[in-house]
């Protein structure tokens, strides 16, 4: 299943820290993000799509505002104070799924930053996520017997602008923007030098998505043996977007008892 948030008439006000504005065409924008919506119902993921928030121009990288295990939804402090009114909505469409925990101040923590591999959770040291929200996220997951790793990054927004896993035991890599050492076991699959912001890809049902704009990866995918769909996300890219970002992606289930839809507590 997959939270998503349709696409802000503000964008063009995004948060930029790695990419120099350029205009937004919204209009294509929205055609893209629905174009991507499609291929997720292609690829049998069940989609719960939020209404557009105008007034939160970031509002559709909703991958921000949440980390989601099988056990519980955790919800952060954003990195962005301007993003931090985003939680609420996704919390409340969460609500209905898991129990929900809230990290505090001064932790920060975006979920674009964490990435689930199994039982271990890698945690990016980014400009938006600190110590602190590392530390409160593992004491919350910890006590479900997930392991945390740190991860340092450099040079880009988040843990996964630099790495995603897409299966096979296998992490597709900017070894430039990350310390790659907490991922020993794995295969590590570099990106092409000339396309570096390539690293950010989906792994939905054995099949690997990413922007078609990364063509010599796609390439490199395919001669592995990956199930490749690429989408166009050219207009959503101005804004640093991957194809993770617009989208919490959980298993769903059936609650068991009115407790799953409630909120546990507030740390």
């Amino acid at each position: 299943m997959a939270i998503m948030r349709e696409v802000s008439a503000t964008i063009n006000h995004c948060e930029l820290s790695f990419h120099a504005r350029q205009p937004i065409d919204v209009a294509k924008a929205i055609n893209q993000h629905k174009a991507y919506q499609n291929c997720l119902s292609d690829l049998d993921v069940r989609l719960l799509c939020l209404a557009a928030e105008h007034e939160l121009p970031d509002a559709v990288f909703v991958e921000d505002a949440a980390v989601v295990v099988d056990e519980i939804a955790v919800m952060p402090v954003m990195g962005a104070p301007s993003r931090r009114l985003e939680v609420a909505n996704v919390a409340n469409a969460l609500a209905q799924h898991r129990p929900i925990t809230f990290l505090r101040e001064p932790a920060t923590l975006d979920g674009g930053d964490v990435l689930r591999i199994d039982r271990k959770i890698f945690v990016g040291l980014s400009q938006r996520t600190n110590p602190d929200g590392i530390a409160q996220l593992r004491e919350v997951l910890g006590s479900f017997d997930y392991e945390i790793h740190n991860v340092a990054i450099k040079g880009c927004l988040h843990l996964k602008s630099a790495c995603s896993y897409i299966g096979n035991d296998t992490l597709l890599i900017n070894r430039s923007w990350m310390d790659a050492e907490q991922f020993h076991g794995f295969e590590l699959l570099n990106v092409p030098h000339e396309e570096p912001a390539a690293a950010n890809a989906l792994l939905i049902n054995d099949v690997v998505i990413i922007p078609d704009s990364f063509p010599k990866t796609r390439a490199l995918l395919q001669e592995r043996g990956f199930h490749i769909r690429a989408i166009d996300l050219s207009e959503l890219e101005k804004a640093e977007a991957g194809v993770t970002c617009r989208t919490v992606i959980f298993r769903s289930r059936k609650s068991n008892s009115d407790s799953e839809s409630a909120i546990a507590k507030v740390l």
